[in-house]
């Protein structure tokens, strides 16, 4: 089965080039960014004006007015991150990106194409670490106790990435320095036997998401459950994963229809964020 997904990569932001002769506006945006190309913890002026692409003086002013207005964080000597400011951008830019009424019902759509499967809606959650969190779900009158859990616990408790469709497919397209740094992460108790517990191997897995636009999980969070997930995306930042869980050992064939069918709503939930129209790519075979 041809599987269309639509998929967008990370963009690289840094240049090789430095230069101050650009826009004051755009100098700003470009430091921004590149706390975001560098994994967004503390960073030193050189990494900052290596990844931006902008002189070293023209960093320093732009982090020193940034510190004064919340934007940038001072935490050591010529050490800085973002800051509060910076945070409650995002929270107000995803505050209302979402109609819950149109979102259920997209979930409910692809539980009844996968016969009855439970559905979920990952987001992505980085207080406390780089998680995920569930953020609504389409499990019809299950309640959860055949995968060990509460809609409560489910709901109200965050989840690595280092593990599951849902976390391998988001970290597939965040930074590099994020990418290594959830794969140190302990492995969580009771993983199924699917689970990538090398996590250089699980490294290893992230290109061929990013190139399908999917992941398949077989019985990798929980025994006999198998999971399929497609990566939203709100312009260039993935910001969730729409993921279903399916009882069963699927063989690969047995897949394809549930990743055609979880790659759709994730495009459709990606519409729902107000995403500018991307180009599609054909996904491939797992």
């Amino acid at each position: 089965m041809s599987i269309t997904a639509q998929h967008t990569t990370t963009r690289r932001i840094g240049i090789t080039r430095r230069t101050g002769g650009t826009s004051h506006a755009e100098r700003v945006f470009r430091v921004q960014q590149a706390f975001a190309q560098l994994g967004g913890g503390a960073q030193g002026l050189a990494e900052l004006a290596r990844a931006s692409g902008i002189d070293d003086s023209a960093v320093h002013r732009i982090l020193r007015s940034g510190v004064e207005h919340g934007t940038f964080l001072q935490v050591g000597r010529g050490r800085y991150r973002l800051g509060p400011q910076a945070a409650q951008l995002g929270i107000e830019a995803l505050e209302h990106a979402l109609d819950d009424e149109a979102l259920r019902a997209c979930l409910d759509r692809l539980r009844e194409a996968a016969d009855g499967a439970l559905v979920f809606l990952y987001g992505l959650s980085y207080f406390g670490g780089v998680q995920r969190q569930c953020v609504e779900m389409a499990v019809g009158c299950s309640d959860l106790s055949e995968i060990g859990l509460t809609p409560r616990e489910l709901m109200f408790s965050h989840r690595s990435l280092r593990i599951g469709a849902s976390g391998r497919t988001i970290l597939a397209h965040l930074p590099e320095a994020v990418q290594r740094k959830v794969a140190t992460e302990r492995i969580p108790d009771g993983m199924g036997p699917g689970a990538y517990r090398d996590g250089d191997r699980m490294l290893a897995s992230l290109p061929g998401i990013r190139a399908r636009g999917y992941a398949v999980g077989l019985q990798e969070c929980a025994a006999g459950w198998d999971s399929f997930a497609a990566p939203v995306f709100w312009g260039d930042l993935v910001v969730g994963a729409v993921t279903l869980l399916t009882p069963g050992t699927l063989t690969l064939p047995e897949c394809r229809p549930y990743s055609a069918a979880v790659c759709t709503a994730a495009h459709e939930v990606q519409r729902l964020v107000l995403a500018p129209e991307t180009e599609g790519v054909t996904a491939k075979s797992a």
